[in-house]
């Protein structure tokens, strides 16, 4: 028995017409996935399928780290929040007719 991989993926029984897809990325970075890929029990190749089956089905790709900003936003922002600490260089909270005033002073 042979199920459609397109109505039900990651699911395969018998022979799946498979393709070689070299990737370049850190050795330490693909060392650690095969570590965790191990620990969960499946082979690495199994999840970057998994990956690639979303991929082509959502048309989109979803980062579940959160952005890190470069090193001068960070300092930029560090700024700011002390500056909001210290009450300097902050202005509100406003209601929107107040921002609508505080802005036409400006």
């Amino acid at each position: 028995m042979c199920v459609d991989s397109k109505y039900n993926p990651g699911i395969y029984w018998g022979y799946m017409d498979t393709t070689l897809l070299n990737v370049k990325t850190h050795k330490k970075l693909k060392e650690e996935a095969q570590k965790v890929a191990k620990e969960l029990g499946l082979p690495l190749g199994t999840i970057i399928n998994a990956y690639l089956r979303e991929l082509v089905r959502e048309k989109r790709v979803l980062f579940s780290v959160p952005p890190i900003p470069n090193m001068r936003t960070q300092k930029l922002l560090k700024k700011i929040m002390h500056d909001m600490r210290k009450g300097k260089n902050a202005h509100g909270p406003f209601t929107y007719e107040g921002a609508i005033e505080y802005l036409s002073t400006l």
